[in-house]
Order: structure tokens, then sequence, then C-alpha cells
């Protein structure tokens, strides 16, 4: 099938993940002819193979570790005293599939959002041909989509090494692990970034043995230094393999399993190995060097912050553009192209409020400044409180965690935060608005938050900060 499609005021996106499904959401309330191509599934990665099954994996890990704190809060499970969850055993093959069918319910909704609005979708792959033309690969053919504006929001895809090479079925990479169907008996997570750090307490929490090779000092490098030391710790406690400043070489296959390789010579034996070491943007292959489009070092498409690339009525969207690797980041990243470029009221994206967070257990959400910005800064003070004394905290058995909070001295200003605790993406929410929206800890501290609850802590941190005049 051949032929080209032209339209009045059209937009035509390359990828149907967060940032590209946004994007046209935006477009068509505007009255543009939206078209959006994706090779893989609406929702794109985060949707099915990323973002929304790992979080699905994890909290099925966390209902699993909330029986080791029921017992701890007095409730007898059939297993013996010593090991009292003996017996509960997680099966990988229907924990997987809900998983699945979870993310194609997704996709689906997410399909449906778009039909509704009037969007058209194309499965195929798309890439520039010139300014304002893209070509689609489908099953049937070739198409040519003329358009006054292009979104290229294409994502990124697992790094792997060349002396680690995936399988699918021993050696993984984050997006495979849904195709077993049983539970490693010993997982070796090799990164000990966020991807690394979630998964491999996911596995550790659903029963399975996992070693962390880490390359650094500690696991999560780029996170707040106290809450990636408590976090390594808990894993420690719980019964984790951490190795620390060891890289790994290579892995093989074994004849039962995987032999993991590292750089010291060390060897690390196990059922499955699982590659956690970053993310490469999916930019080549779409024609954008022979337009003239600018890419960083790294391959990322680069952008300002309306999100335009070097050439004129061509933007992009999410990973492929190395701003924040966040859904959150890439949906506003779309939604802020169109308004752009359909001449909607517009303000540029502004990072400063944006929150993230990990999802181990306990988690780890963060926003605005952290410990190491305010180190390097003369005029900011903070807090830290432990969640422990927390009485909520102590009546739901939260033994670790901590709530974090940086102000500006002498005026106040709440400028960022550290939480970590179970649901710490929920808790950093009242610290983001006031990060964004520029409040002091005085009026954080004057609002009255429920008795007892978790984000009483918040507030007692925020009138810790009271500056007095």
């Amino acid at each position: 099938m051949e032929g080209v499609i032209t339209r009045e005021t059209s937009v035509a996106i390359v990828g149907g993940g967060p940032g590209g499904y946004e994007a046209a959401l935006v477009a068509a309330q505007l009255g543009a002819e939206v078209t959006v191509v994706e090779k893989d599934g609406i929702g794109g990665a985060a949707v099915l193979t990323d973002c929304v099954p790992s979080k699905a994996l994890i909290a099925t890990a966390d209902q699993r570790a909330d029986l080791d704190v029921a017992v701890r809060l007095g409730v007898s499970l059939p297993g013996p005293a010593q090991a009292p969850t003996e017996g509960v055993v997680a099966r990988a093959r229907a924990i997987n599939g809900r998983i699945l069918e979870l993310a194609a319910a997704q996709s689906m909704d997410i399909r449906k959002s778009l039909e509704q609005a009037g969007v058209r979708m194309l499965d195929g792959a798309g890439r520039l041909l010139e300014r304002g033309q893209v070509q689609v690969e489908t099953a049937d053919g070739s198409l040519d989509l003329t358009a006054d504006v292009v979104l290229l929001a294409t994502g990124a895809t697992p790094r792997v090494l060349p002396t680690a090479v995936p399988d699918g079925e021993r050696i993984l990479t984050w997006q495979q692990i849904y195709a077993l169907e049983d539970l490693p008996g010993h997982l070796v997570v090799i990164g000990s970034g966020v991807t690394g750090a979630e998964l491999a307490q996911g596995f550790l929490g659903l029963g399975s043995a996992v070693t962390l090779v880490s390359s650094r000092d500690r696991v999560l490098p780029g996170e707040d230094a106290d809450a990636a030391t408590l976090i390594e710790d808990v894993f420690r406690e719980r019964g984790m393999k951490v190795l620390s400043r060891s890289r790994a070489q290579g892995v093989e296959r074994s004849a039962d399993g995987v032999l993991v390789t590292l750089t010291d010579g060390r060897t690390v034996e196990g059922s499955h190995a699982l590659l956690a070491v970053g993310s490469l943007p999916q930019t080549s292959g779409l024609g954008l060097q022979d337009l003239g489009i600018e890419l960083s070092e790294s391959g990322h498409i680069v952008v300002d912050r309306v999100s335009r690339t070097s050439v004129p009525s061509v933007y992009a969207a999410g990973d492929c553009t190395g701003v924040l690797p966040l859904a959150s980041v890439a949906a506003m990243q779309g939604r802020i192209a169109m308004w752009h470029a359909l001449g909607d009221a517009v303000a540029p994206l502004n990072v400063r409020g944006v929150a993230a967070n990990i999802f181990t257990d306990p988690e780890i959400a963060t926003v605005g400044i952290g410990q190491r910005v305010a180190d390097e800064l003369h005029d900011v003070q903070s807090v830290m409180l432990p969640l422990a004394r927390n009485p909520r905290a102590k009546m739901q058995g939260i033994e670790a965690g901590f709530v974090k909070l940086f102000c500006r001295t002498g005026y106040g200003t709440v400028l960022g935060g550290v939480v970590v605790a179970p649901k710490a993406s929920e808790l950093v929410f009242p610290v983001a608005l006031a990060v964004q929206n520029r409040l002091s800890v005085d009026a954080v501290a004057s609002t009255i938050t429920v008795y007892p609850s978790l984000s009483g802590s918040i507030a007692e941190a925020a009138r810790q900060l009271h500056q007095s005049e």
C-alpha cells in the first residue's frame, strides 16, 4: 500500500508512549488532525514492558513482604516461628500473567481515549524523509504522511553488554523478565541504579535469592546518600548479597544457569542474570542526521524547554531527549510541544518541581534540590527526621525511613525534600507543591495534618526549620 496523506492542520507523532499519546490528546483537543505511529503498541515501553509492569511486580513483592511485618505485629502465620512465611509461594507464571494482562488493559484504555479524541493510529515504524514528511513502514507496505508538525517520541531501549548478550531465557533485560514461567532460584542483577535496585528488591521480596553487582561504593550512586545507605542496609538485612565496587566483565550460560565473571576475576553463579546497565535512546534509523537535527554525544535529541529540536516544526519528547527519564516528564514535554506548536498558551518545561520516586521498599521520593546541591550553597538549611519516631509508623511496624527538607535561610522557602518511606511517592506530593509554588516552611508547618499520619513528619520537619525574625 503506497500513498500520501496531506492535511491542512496536521500533526504526525512517531512513538505512542507517554510523550506521544499525551501530545496526541492535546493536539486533538486543539483541533488538529493527528496521526500516531507506533510499532510496539500504544503506551510504548512505559506501559507494556517497563514502568507499569515493573511497578506491578514490585507491588506483588510488597504484598508478600507485608506478611513478615504482620508477624512482627503479632499476627500468626502457618509456618514455624523461625520462618513464619515458609510455604508462602510466589508463582511466576500467575504473577507475570496478571502483569501482562494489566499492561495490555492499560494500553487498550489509552487507545480508546485516543480513538474517542479522533486520533488516527498506525501500527508501524516511522522515519523522517524530510521536514514535515514521515515515512511509515507497516505490515501492508509503505505510507507517507505529510504534516505541519512532527513530534518524535521514540523512547529508549535497554543497554546491553557485548559480553553479556540477552537470550530471553537466562540472560535477561528488564523487558524480558515477564516471560519467565518460574521464579529465578538465584538472580544476579548487574547494575545498582534505579532499575537494578528496584528489581533486585522486587525479586528478593518474591522469594528469589539475589546478588546485586554494584560498580560503585554504594547502591543508587546518583541518589541522596542517606537514602541510598539506608536502602543498602535494608537490602543486606533482608538477605541480599551486595557486591560493592564490583564490575561485571561478562555473562555466559552454564549447564543449568549463568556464570557472571567480574573484572577482578571473581565469578558469581546464578540461575538467571538481569542486565540493568542503563538505556540507549532510540534515535538511529529515524533520518535525523540527514535533516540536520542536532543530537548530543549520547545520541539523544537536543531540545529546548518547549520541546523544539534544531529543525523548525520538528519537536521531540521523552527518553529520546534525555531531559529526565520519567514518564511524567515525557508526558509534559509532549503536551508543551503541542501547546507551543499549535499556538496555545504555554509555559516552558520547569523541572524544579518534578518529583521522582524509586520503588524500593521503603520507597525513595525526591523533589527539588538534594543534599549534594545544598552542601554547595551557603544559604540553605536542612533537617532530617527519622520516620521511626512517627506514631503512625510505629503502629504500622515501619522501622526504616526518614523525611528530609531543605529551605532557603532567612526566607524559609522550601527548596527540596527527600522522603524515604512506604508509599513515599504519595507522601512527597505536599513537598512538591511547596517547591513548585515557592511556599515557606511556615506555610507547610501551619497546615494541620491528620493525627496520626506519616505526613505529620513533613509538617514537623517544616516546624523545625521555622525562620524566626
